[in-house]
């Protein structure tokens, strides 16, 4: 196992649905950490997403669950290649279900510094912004 990973907890309304939403848009189930209550979402090698059923969610703490279809709780940034892995994962989301949000004025600042994004909700309207940065040589 690599010395740092990340796993990010997400509550999800239905586990199976959610769970092929993540495979439609090419990450992997790790079977060995799913079960009837959370499924183990492999993005790469350092990087897994925990789906959790709500009522298994709120055993992880005493607050109560945010409405993530009405507000913003968290943007899941993930670094790409290339503007064109950023394409292609979002149209992966769009056909498994997922919408696109659409910010023209933050494309314009990003083009500025070399970035290039787009965001994505996905099922639970949990929120993705895949993103590619041109580095200077």
């Amino acid at each position: 196992m690599p010395s740092k990973m990340i796993f990010i907890n997400l509550p999800v309304a239905d586990l199976d649905r959610s769970k092929r939403f993540y495979e439609a848009v090419g990450w992997k189930v790790n079977q060995d950490f799913t079960d009837g209550n959370a499924a183990c979402i492999v993005v790469d090698d350092n990087i897994c997403v925990m789906l959790l059923t709500y009522d298994f969610f709120t055993t992880f703490g005493t607050r109560p669950l945010g409405d993530t279809r009405g507000t913003v709780n968290g943007v899941y940034a993930l670094a790409l290649s290339s503007p064109h892995e950023v394409d292609s994962l979002v149209e992966a989301a769009l056909q498994a279900g997922g919408t696109e949000e659409l910010s023209p004025d933050r494309r314009a600042q990003e083009a500025e510094v070399g970035m290039y994004s787009r965001t994505f909700l996905d099922l639970d309207g949990h929120q993705w912004e895949p993103f590619h940065m041109a580095y200077p040589a």
